[in-house]
């Protein structure tokens, strides 16, 4: 049992990924921000596994009015953290009716054979005759994000404790008290943004869980085709989502899509899963796959209606999610972040109401 009990902290944030250190980069213009990441550094499960895509046409409406307001941050903020990438959908003619409901729903241009693959050289317009593109996607220099929102932390006085491990966690008279295994830490509010875990932390906290589902999403690293750069080619998605391939550091990732349900844990791949979804990408490519450089896997966390979980529980308003963004943690985290401080300070937010209503968990606990 801890018996070290540190000052109050007004802020005590659960979860050092994308949505920890935005939220508490916001929260640290609102008082003392305390942030606790059981891992050894930042972003290191579903943030550090990401695909690391900004597309303003991804995801619910909810999500997708979230990423366009995030979109200035993403552009300027400390010099910006974008870079051109551009997204390609890749279907057979058996596929029509999928293709044309994707290109409807993402605002894709269709475009001829020859300009598919001046664009990404090794798909096999026979295969994949039906292409649509458009150049409004952008890759995300992830660590550049995190590090940014971590530096916010510290420089209004924050404290970052990686490879602390939340074990129990107390209500009290003033806030809340949490026990670490070696200290015990007072808070006035808990944030819970501990990803695949968020509904542990609220069950510790004895609040409500959410019932978020946590689902596995796998890659694979291939070697870029020989005497080929692949860095200036789009993101690459098959219809309906069945697998997509991105070019990565003068190498290609390429995922089946899966969201199969899996506990919290540090996921890995399944070798079938994998397997299967390469051979999607084959099929519609010049290219086989003969080895792979390395595969992982990470998990997104949805909520049951899949739109984030943003603000304080209505059973505890000092107790304040920021939870449930199912593989949009990344581009939605600006706007994300600054909606939960608005909440918590009880100012008016600048996403239109209808849109904050789908999103706090108040939606959750009809």
């Amino acid at each position: 049992m801890a018996s070290n009990t540190n000052s109050m902290t007004d802020f005590l944030v659960i979860g050092g990924g994308i949505a920890g250190v935005s939220v508490g980069a916001r929260l640290s213009h609102l008082g003392q921000v305390t942030l606790l990441e059981r891992e050894d550094a930042l972003a290191f499960h579903a943030s550090g596994r990401s695909a690391a895509l900004f597309e303003m046409r991804y995801g619910k409406p909810s999500t997708q009015a979230l990423s366009r307001a995030s979109a200035a941050h993403h552009r300027t903020a400390q010099g910006g953290v974008l870079t051109p990438r551009g997204l390609m959908l890749a279907a057979a003619t058996a596929d029509r009716d999928r293709f044309e409901a994707d290109i409807a729903a993402m605002g894709l241009d269709r475009i001829t054979a020859e300009e598919a693959r001046s664009l990404f050289p090794i798909l096999d317009t026979d295969a994949a005759p039906l292409v649509g593109y458009h150049d409004q996607a952008w890759d995300i220099d992830t660590d550049r994000l995190v590090q940014n929102f971590a530096a916010e932390i510290r420089a209004q006085g924050g404290t970052l404790r990686p490879r602390t491990e939340v074990r129990g966690i107390d209500r009290t008279a003033a806030g809340w008290r949490v026990d670490t295994g070696t200290d015990q830490l007072e808070a006035r509010v808990i944030v819970n943004a501990a990803g695949a875990w968020v509904d542990r932390v609220a069950q510790m906290a004895g609040v409500a869980p959410l019932g978020v589902q946590p689902r596995r999403r796998s890659m694979a690293r291939l070697p870029a085709p020989e005497g080929m750069d692949p860095a200036p080619w789009p993101m690459i998605f098959g219809p309906g989502e069945a697998w997509y391939a991105k070019p990565d550091a003068g190498a290609l990732i390429v995922s089946p899509a899966d969201e199969d349900p899996q506990p919290p844990m540090d996921a890995w791949a399944d070798d079938m899963v994998l397997a299967e979804g390469l051979a999607r990408f084959e099929a519609v490519m010049h290219y086989e796959v003969t080895r792979m450089l390395a595969n992982w896997a990470g998990l997104r966390t949805f909520a049951p209606d899949r739109q984030l979980v943003l603000g304080p529980d209505p059973d505890d308003p000092a107790f304040v999610w920021m939870a449930g963004q199912g593989g949009y943690g990344f581009q939605t985290a600006p706007a994300a972040s600054q909606l939960v401080a608005d909440l918590v300070a009880g100012r008016a937010p600048e996403i239109e109401a209808g849109i904050v209503a789908q999103l706090t968990p108040h939606r959750l606990r009809g």
